[in-house]
């Protein structure tokens, strides 16, 4: 890549926002006849290449046949208190079909899946074999078949360019060898994440404690907020709750990626102190994991433990929500259990007989919120509450990890980046997480599925514009 090189397209990142628009863009360029140039930059080296993308399970909340979750819309506005923007959040659930069968066009084979325990998604989800992993080289592989352009590694952006009369006319990027060039573009779509691997950012927007937050894979920390804040210098409006992050318990003891402890309302949280601090049944799954994770952080000092029992053995199904590499710390009695642990056993003794004898009759059934509660405790447990009784006693302990920020860039359905009062900024996009959208709580299983979504119509769009122009 030569100093002061043209292109017809630039895109910063190379996670799937990035990669569906270099797909989109060059297979629309490919039916009209024309052979761009498009450069697309990656801040990892080639083999963490895909930024939060590679290393997700990349759960997508809805099927080929039938579209998004029907209540995800709803669910949406509601955990957001109105602020999503629902014009967003309706062009997701229009163009989920197509996006999944943008998937399986580039090699991706998707599985369906029905949750056996509760949740809030209704129906099918799609699951990539192979994780974001499997999204990434194959939305990879397609776009360099193309031989429309490359993928620059270890490249960052640092800021745009912008013509006399204000449009975006590229990006100044610094390579590998640290030396500063020009890519000089009409269009720009800044692909490159939120701001999850940058401590002073995180200090500045989420608050104090933040460089505690353990980070859910490696590809993240190339995540610096450099999109946001170019786009920002240029006038930007912003959307997303800006002090908000997707947070995750993980399991503490592994570097493994994304080895988040689903299971907790399926047994007790204690904290180091070996007291109980939420209400573990409150909802289901995929509605308390992210508040679960941000308790943990905020106001338990990043350390906390699962206790499950023989219960959650009698349902097969539930072990599978226990996403670690490392086995379960086990015991004969609670004793033995905080030993391990390194709580004082009298105090976690006194919080389980205490507990215990607040559970109510009832059959716990994990497929259903069951109603089986405490009753004279608190924090209370509203579903699931079943004595823990029956050894061997199980403990997997937790830290949290953030997954992605919820502030970015704001941007229209056609992915155009807006300035405050609701302006496009003449040849530039954004998709992704860098995208604002979410506030107050994320609505789980959508993330990789808006990336894709916005950077296809993007692409797609700003080949459009070429055709048009």
């Amino acid at each position: 890549m030569a100093q002061g090189e043209t292109f017809d397209l630039v895109i910063v990142g190379c996670g799937a926002a990035g990669l569906s628009a270099a797909v989109s863009f060059a297979e629309a360029e490919q039916k009209e006849g024309r052979s761009p140039r498009i450069a697309v930059l990656e801040a990892a080296p080639q083999d963490e290449r895909g930024g939060a993308t590679r290393w997700t399970t990349a759960g997508l909340r809805g099927t080929i046949k039938d579209g998004l979750d029907p209540f995800w819309v709803g669910l949406a506005a509601q955990l957001s208190k109105g602020l999503a923007d629902a014009d967003i959040c309706s062009t997701l659930e229009r163009e989920t079909r197509d996006s999944l069968t943008f998937l399986t066009d580039h090699g991706v084979e998707l599985i369906e899946h029905r949750s056996p325990i509760a949740a809030t998604m209704q129906g099918m989800i799609s699951l990539p074999n192979g994780g974001g992993h499997a999204i990434v080289e194959n939305l990879a592989r397609c776009f360099e078949a193309t031989g429309m352009g490359s993928i620059y590694y270890e490249t960052e952006a640092v800021r745009l360019t912008l013509s006399d009369a204000g449009r975006v006319a590229g990006v100044v990027v610094r390579g590998p060898d640290g030396l500063l060039k020009t890519l000089h573009a009409p269009s720009v779509i800044l692909a490159c994440g939120g701001f999850e691997g940058n401590a002073e950012m995180l200090t500045q927007y989420v608050g104090p404690k933040a460089c505690d937050l353990r980070l859910i894979a490696p590809g993240i920390k190339y995540n610096r907020g450099a999109g946001i804040r170019m786009a920002m210098d240029i006038g930007a409006g912003t959307a997303g709750q800006f002090d908000g992050i997707h947070a995750e318990a993980v399991d503490s003891r592994t570097d493994r990626a994304d080895a988040v402890i689903y299971g907790c309302p399926y047994g007790i949280l204690v904290n180091a102190e070996g007291q109980r601090f939420f209400d573990e049944g409150r909802d289901t799954m995929d509605a308390t994991f992210e508040l679960i994770g941000y308790e943990i952080w905020r106001n338990q000092n990043q350390a906390a433990f699962f206790i499950g029992d023989r219960h959650v053995h009698d349902h097969p199904h539930l072990l599978a929500l226990f996403d670690t590499d490392q086995p379960p710390i086990e015991a004969d009695t609670i004793e033995e259990l905080a030993l391990q642990l390194g709580i004082e056993p009298d105090a976690l003794v006194a919080t389980i007989d205490s507990y215990n004898g607040a559970v109510q009759p009832g059959e716990f059934d994990p497929a259903r919120l069951d109603g089986k509660c405490t009753v004279g405790i608190e924090p209370p447990k509203s579903n699931w509450a079943y004595p823990l009784d029956r050894a061997p006693f199980f403990a997997y302990p937790l830290t949290t990890a953030i997954t992605f920020t919820y502030g970015g860039i704001k941007t229209d359905t056609q992915g155009r980046v807006l300035t405050g009062t609701g302006t496009p900024i003449p040849g530039l996009y954004a998709a992704g997480e860098i995208a604002g959208l979410f506030y107050h709580e994320y609505p789980a299983a959508t993330s990789v599925l808006r990336a894709i979504t916005f950077g296809r119509i993007a692409g797609a769009g700003i080949s459009r514009s070429r055709a048009n122009a």
